[in-house]
């Protein structure tokens, strides 16, 4: 838990990486440089310790052999992952150890806050930290120039090498590197002489933006230079300086030629009222003196979609006028996306589930990282899209219909990826499920490009002589044609016990909104028409018992609940 993600470093953190590579190439390598570099500062740490050794010898040594520093075992029907303890060498659970540093880490998304919270913690998580930060930064500092010019290439090392989300010198800005020399020399810690010689010359960081590109510390120059390869690359923190509005929970930055991006900025980019707000708000201000709009975002995740503790705190409350509120507020946030006289891009990365998903599906033009996991995810807390996804979802299925044709096998396609709750394992699948465009939509590979692709294609768009698209109102739906195919399909599943009775009622509702309603034969509707039955149909579901227990049990314990 200490040297995984509260830091800013991949789950497998220290051990459970060791086990991955395998512990006895751990001590090869170890070996090499305890041989190769004999007069190394750190030397001494290279040496195999006995119980280490021990472990080679039993063949302890990682995933490759079942066990390592961790034994994956079955206990009571479960998989459990005991530890190993080098004073006895044998495997046990480990103890739940609670510190107030970590309790402090998880109440922030900022990497950069978290490091200073864990070097000032006042704990033994604290005092874990200062040592592993201050030698760290101490050992990197003396390898420049030995292995490495300049100390950018080290931070770039780290990150793509062992997957850091900030490097030794970049973390060592985010402490404050005045600041952390006075602490480190205090534990005994003395930086490379090169560093005090660029803080004696005003230097005060490694690290220095201008004009929204990044800098790094040259020694041979003693000057910042740019960072080669990087002028192509929107790194929106570069931009900190070009707020145009912002609210708790977004920033609206200028990114320059007319462009405009909305960042969200809450926890795990969730979509509460902030980022409701923030959406017809970026885009009144680009409409009136910008070309266009990027949504995106550098968090972990694009979104992780609606704040559910919001939802399940008004429906416990049996607030209905403030449920239909926030609903209505939602829908109108990715109609405004739909119906602007700008260019709209949404720019989504990993996690993009739910309200997530329903921003994309409004855009203009979605550029996708590749590693994009976007799905219509609310069946699984016991409700349906209500943002505009579930009316998106029959748009399409009505602009697919072809002469001649059967309509409900598409219309079946698309229920059923709402119903399953089904992700997207990339962008590519996404497509497949159609909620990326074919021919509209694109991919971008390398996701550092994903906002300059975005951007791009808003000028693009604005070159081609972008217009506003009129509102809808020939989206062909199947009444009781359709309904009365899927209600003997729901019926089936639940006598044959794949559907409990509240999956029944979901799957009902849902289909009767795909169907537009119990219209005696298929017709042409509009979009409000369907976003009324989409909310409908969410304030029928939000506020029963059994979607509530739905709810409380993702927030609770991170897995769906079939009841």
């Amino acid at each position: 838990a200490l040297t995984g993600p509260a830091i800013g470093r991949p789950k497998s953190a220290t051990f459970r990486t060791s086990d991955v590579v395998g512990l006895d190439t751990l001590v090869k390598v170890a070996q090499f440089v305890h041989s190769a570099c004999p007069d190394d500062e750190a030397r001494a740490l290279f040496e195999i310790p006995e119980w280490l050794t021990h472990m080679i010898k039993n063949n302890w040594i990682g995933d490759k052999s079942g066990q390592g520093f961790f034994k994956k075992e079955k206990r009571d029907g479960k998989s459990v992952y005991p530890a190993i303890n080098i004073k006895t060498m044998e495997y046990e659970l480990p103890s739940k150890t609670r510190f107030f540093t970590i309790h402090q880490l998880k109440q922030t998304d900022d990497l950069k806050q978290k490091i200073r919270i864990a070097v000032n913690g006042n704990d033994k998580a604290g005092d874990f930290y200062r040592h592993f930060f201050y030698g760290l930064l101490q050992y990197a500092s003396n390898r420049i120039p030995e292995i490495a010019d300049d100390l950018y290439k080290v931070d770039e090392a780290m990150c793509a090498g062992f997957g850091w989300k900030l490097g030794p010198f970049a973390s060592w800005d985010a402490i404050g590197v005045e600041d952390a020399i006075n602490k480190m020399q205090l534990q005994g810690n003395s930086p490379a002489e090169w560093v005090l010689d660029m803080l004696a010359a005003g230097n005060k960081s490694f690290y220095v933006v201008e004009n929204g590109r990044k800098k790094y510390y040259d020694l041979l120059t003693k000057s910042y230079q740019n960072i080669p390869g990087t002028d192509a690359f929107i790194i929106l923190e570069n931009f900190s300086n070009n707020i145009v509005w912002k609210n708790s929970g977004a920033n609206l930055i200028d990114i320059g030629d007319g462009v405009l991006n909305l960042e969200f900025k809450t926890k795990m980019n969730t979509i509460g009222g902030e980022v409701l707000q923030a959406i017809p708000k970026a885009i009144e201000i680009a409409e009136k003196n910008f070309t266009g709009l990027v949504i995106g975002n550098q968090g972990e995740n694009f979104s992780a979609g609606a704040n559910l503790t919001m939802v399940l705190m008004l429906a416990i409350e049996q607030e209905f006028d403030e449920l239909n509120i926030a609903c209505s507020m939602f829908q109108k946030a990715s109609m405004r996306i739909r119906y602007s006289s700008i260019p709209v891009v949404v720019a989504p990365h990993h996690l993009t589930l739910g309200g997530g998903c329903e921003f994309c599906l409004h855009a203009d033009h979605v550029q996708a990282a590749s590693e994009t996991y976007v799905g219509l995810v609310e069946f699984g807390v016991g409700i349906i899209p209500a943002g505009g996804g579930t009316k998106e979802m029959i748009l399409r299925a009505s602009d697919s219909y072809q002469e001649g044709v059967i309509e409900f096998p598409e219309l079946q396609k698309r229920f059923m990826n709402i119903a399953t709750a089904k992700v997207s394992t990339s962008a590519i699948e996404a497509f497949d499920m159609k909620i990326f465009r074919t021919g509209i939509d694109d991919i971008t590979m390398n996701e550092d490009r994903l906002l300059t692709d975005a951007k791009q294609k808003v000028l693009e768009l604005v070159r081609e002589g972008y217009t506003m698209p009129s509102p809808r109102t020939d989206i062909y739906v199947l009444g009781r044609a359709g309904l009365s195919a899927f209600l003997a399909g729901i019926v089936a599943m639940q006598y044959g016990n794949y559907a409990s009775e509240h999956d029944r009622l979901m799957a009902e509702k849902l289909a009767l909104v795909m169907c537009g309603g119990d219209l005696t034969s298929p017709t042409y509707v509009s979009e409000q028409y369907l976003l009324d039955l989409e909310r409908e149909a969410f304030l029928s579901l939000v506020t029963t018992k059994k979607s509530m227990e739905r709810m409380q049990s993702i927030l609770n314990t991170g897995k769906p609940l079939r009841n």
